[in-house]
């Protein structure tokens, strides 16, 4: 398959100009506070977790940049490392829904660190922030379910050169240098989707990994090192590597690209599991708020697109009985079942002891699924329940989109609770998490970048 197309200049150098040219929109703006918000309340809840003890046991350097959460200063790689894997290590952040892609687990955590490392200021990371969130989400759409087809995961491997075009803008390099950011990053991504087997962190890796390697391309090509200008519609290059199956669409992604935002239809999580549950515990809920109980359900059948199918559906049995809290996130059945049971999916449904309880493995054993060829993922995700009752009856529920989402997103005052539980989640006083919102208020007003305040 022949993926070079007759777009004339290199999408990179048209991405670039973008990048270094933008001007986000007041809808936009406030979209990337909210992302800041969001993604520091994650932090802080998944700071005292098993694998971001880990990851901060790994770091090896000094200096300016903040792991939200912890004590003393990082190197800015290791700070994106250890921000990134917390912020997207409980599945809560942001995604776009058609991609899906979460964004801010990767860019956040780039910039901040850069800013810090560099002394950048609040508007340099506000527009890195809109520049490398709008174009992973743009990039999301070149090739739909192609990458994750290919066993690749496109958080991973889509947020490297998104990383590096957002931390080449904040450091204010010109288009050229910043194709080379985008180039070179071509060459760090990376990212497979194997954890689904048995539960295992890599996937909360991704996210860190990605904004660590957009950092060093954007300082690598600041020094002059050169990367390829086709990396992303070459014939060696970025779809033909990640996305194979498919012959790559470059309209979605360069179409008005700088004119029209679409980071402003980004969807911030109600639940802490995957994109494409949310919904349906939506569903769940719902039906347990009509009286139903977990003994009168025979079975529950979940109308579902095909693209999903692979990641949260099958093999079936693996997911009506998760082997670990992680992979629960992963397991529709799960989701469904804990959602009815304890009227939503938070961070306290996704510990090893409530994935392990007999009454919710047993209710999560009779959740299946049917493949719906009319749904519309991934253009949006949707939730459906048939549950059969021991009495014979029928209850049906449907959610026709994904609440948080474009169609009905969660307000200002919904996001600023959420990051006050999460901080409270991870151990921090109200008045900590009151302090912190103020400081990540006045980055994006224009003020300097300093998170001292989020250190310990």
């Amino acid at each position: 398959m022949n993926h070079q197309t007759s777009i004339g200049e290199p999408v990179a150098l048209r991405l670039a100009s973008f990048a270094a040219h933008a001007t986000a929109s007041p809808k936009a703006r406030e979209t990337v506070r909210l992302l800041l918000l969001d993604i520091a309340g994650l932090c802080v809840a998944a700071r005292d977790t098993d694998y971001v003890r880990a990851a901060v046991a790994s770091t090896a350097s000094e200096g300016k940049a903040t792991a939200i959460g912890h004590a003393g200063g990082l190197g800015p790689y290791d700070a994106a490392l250890v921000n990134g894997t917390a912020a997207h290590g409980e599945d809560f952040d942001d995604t776009f829904e058609g991609g899906p892609i979460h964004a801010g687990a990767v860019i956040v955590p780039a910039v901040l660190a850069a800013a810090e490392h560099r002394g950048l200021s609040g508007e340099a990371v506000l527009r890195g922030v809109a520049v490398g969130t709008e174009l992973m989400c743009r990039m999301s759409l070149v090739a739909p379910q192609a990458i994750h087809k290919a066993c690749f995961h496109p958080t991973a491997v889509i947020g490297a050169p998104a990383a590096a075009a957002a931390v080449a803008s904040a450091l204010g390099l010109p288009p050229a240098l910043i194709s080379h950011a985008i180039g070179i990053a071509g060459s760090l991504a990376s990212g497979i989707i194997e954890y689904l087997a048995d539960g295992s962190w890599t996937k909360r890796l991704h996210a860190g990994a990605a904004a660590q390697a957009g950092i060093r391309a954007a300082f690598l090509a600041e020094a002059g090192f050169l990367g390829p200008a086709t990396v992303i519609e070459g014939h060696h290059g970025f779809y033909r590597a990640f996305a194979p199956s498919k012959t790559p669409d470059f309209v979605p992604l360069l179409d008005r690209l700088g004119e029209s935002w679409i980071l402003e239809t980004l969807a911030f999580k109600p639940y802490a599991c995957g994109t494409m549950t949310q919904p349906f515990v939506d569903c769940a809920v719902a039906l347990a708020k009509q009286g139903v109980k977990a003994e009168d359900i025979v079975s529950m059948e979940c109308q579902v697109g095909e693209g999903t199918v692979h990641r949260l559906w099958e093999p079936l049995a693996l997911k009506q009985a998760p082997p670990n809290a992680y992979a629960a996130k992963f397991s529709t059945p799960y989701c469904v079942a804990v959602g009815f049971m304890d009227g939503g999916a938070g961070l306290g449904q996704f510990t090893e002891e409530r994935v392990a309880e007999a009454k919710v493995r047993a209710l999560a054993a009779k959740v299946s699924y049917v493949i719906n060829p009319a749904d519309e993922y991934p253009r949006n995700f949707s939730g459906h329940i048939k549950a059969t009752l021991t009495d014979g009856s029928v209850r049906e529920m449907r959610q026709p989109h994904m609440r948080g989402g474009a169609h009905e997103p969660l307000s200002a005052a919904d996001l600023l609770q959420k990051f006050h539980d999460n901080a409270a989640f991870g151990g921090w006083a109200r008045e900590r998490s009151d302090k912190v919102a103020a400081v990540l208020d006045e980055i994006v007003a224009g003020g300097g970048v300093d998170l001292s305040a989020a250190r310990g």
